[in-house]
């Protein structure tokens, strides 16, 4: 079973209705550690050693966050500034991370067409998400396609939950191996039409 750590980031949660669905629906998975940033930091005065020490017990991190402005909110931006030191998880002896995988689990307004090289933004969303691939591969980590909430200004709470579920099910497929993130490291997003999550006893963990 792997260890999957996600660095939550919402500067507005209680306006949020897909993420906090997004969020109580990996709670309940097996393996998984959420982390809420906002919540943790409110003040943005990260505790870099804390957060190296999640890092290292855990073999898969998801940064979860809405787009925003075709990029993060800014204490996540500020997480990696601060965190991913020089030393440690790059750059002579900065071995920490390597070998570890990641994924952005992100939601933006806009539908998919809108995130195509055709559409409204002229990019899709992994193209968007580039610095934190590059981040990745500097450190030695493995960044793998992200999954997708694309319109969510129209969903209904119905399809929410649907995205909810879909969410829990990658997440379980990830901790337990039935996705394998090797294969899929080239694609534009992970794959939709994975099993539905189990009904086990709930084992997530909040890193709070």
């Amino acid at each position: 079973m792997k260890r999957v750590l996600i660095l939550f980031a919402h500067p507005a949660l209680e306006k949020s209705r897909v993420h906090r669905r997004l969020v109580a629906s990996a709670k309940r998975v097996s393996g998984v550690t959420v982390h809420d940033l906002y919540q943790v930091y409110p003040d943005f005065d990260i505790d870099v050693a804390r957060e190296q020490a999640l890092l290292t017990e855990h073999d898969i991190v998801v940064m979860q966050h809405p787009i925003y402005w075709y990029s993060t909110p800014a204490l996540l931006k500020q997480w990696q500034d601060l965190v991913l030191e020089h030393g440690w998880a790059y750059g002579t002896g900065g071995n920490a991370l390597r070998g570890k995988f990641l994924f952005s689990a992100v939601s933006a307004g806009g539908g998919e067409q809108a995130y195509s090289d055709v559409g409204l933004n002229g990019r899709t969303v992994r193209t968007f998400l580039a610095p934190i691939e590059q981040t990745a591969r500097l450190c030695g980590v493995r960044y793998a396609p992200p999954f997708l909430v694309h319109g969510t200004h129209r969903l209904s709470d119905t399809e929410i939950d649907a995205e909810a579920a879909r969410y829990a099910g990658t997440l379980e497929a990830v901790a337990n191996g039935t996705l394998d993130l090797e294969r899929v490291l080239h694609d534009d997003e992970l794959p939709r039409n994975l099993p539905a999550p189990s009904n086990g006893t709930p084992e997530a963990r909040d890193a709070r």
